[in-house]
């Protein structure tokens, strides 16, 4: 492997494809069918040359019984959420923004283009703040998310105006949505995982150019 791949997975090793147990072939082949190829859609990097999974990807194959099952429940949230494409996304990069996890910040950039969000409002949200071009309810939505993940709560004034736009069942989507990633992001941090530009531009430093030498 190169030192950017090796980089790539923080704290972890990349699980190389053809030493991975039955479970995990399993599991591999369920981010085959689905995570790769949307990624590739969006324009951001799941895997190395090589077949080695990168971003949260290659942690939840070192569990691979639970990471499925967590994958299960990401599919069942974005197949029946009451929540828009741009509400989604919004949440997400609020939550992202919290963590401030490179990686989930560099994928769903491309998600939240893909859904409609400009890159100004792709960098408000990533640094926490709320875009101008949010209408009423995607203001909301962020709030929402801040507040929760910030303050560990949500004020009873906020609550109701976004029980007024989502309803009771568009709030627990939000709620399970934000949970979702805050999961992926504690996987992320606590791994120490890098986007792909913060790898390379890490091994960049470690390995200067004769001329820079």
């Amino acid at each position: 492997m190169s030192d950017v791949t090796i980089e790539l997975g923080g704290r972890l090793p990349l699980i190389d494809p053809e030493t991975l147990t039955t479970t995990q072939r399993d599991l591999y082949d369920r981010m085959d069918a689905a995570m790769a190829p949307w990624a590739d859609r969006l324009g951001f990097q799941s895997k190395t040359e090589d077949g080695r999974y990168i971003g949260p990807f290659n942690p939840i194959l070192f569990s691979p019984e639970i990471g499925g099952a967590f994958l299960a429940l990401q599919h069942v949230e974005e197949e029946h959420t009451a929540l828009s494409g741009r509400v989604r996304q919004i949440v997400i990069l609020t939550v992202g923004s919290v963590w401030q996890s490179a990686y989930e910040l560099y994928a769903h950039a491309a998600a939240g283009r893909a859904a409609g969000l400009s890159d100004d409002a792709v960098r408000d949200l990533a640094a926490g703040r709320a875009p101008a071009e949010l209408n009423e309810e995607e203001r909301i939505a962020q709030q929402f998310t801040l507040q929760l993940g910030t303050e560990l709560h949500v004020e009873n004034e906020l609550y109701q105006t976004a029980a007024g736009h989502f309803g009771e069942k568009g709030l627990v989507d939000m709620v399970v949505l934000a949970g979702c990633y805050h999961m992926v992001c504690s996987l992320l941090n606590a791994f120490a995982v890098p986007a792909p530009a913060a790898a390379e531009a890490s091994r960049d430093r470690s390995h200067p150019s004769p001329k820079e030498s």
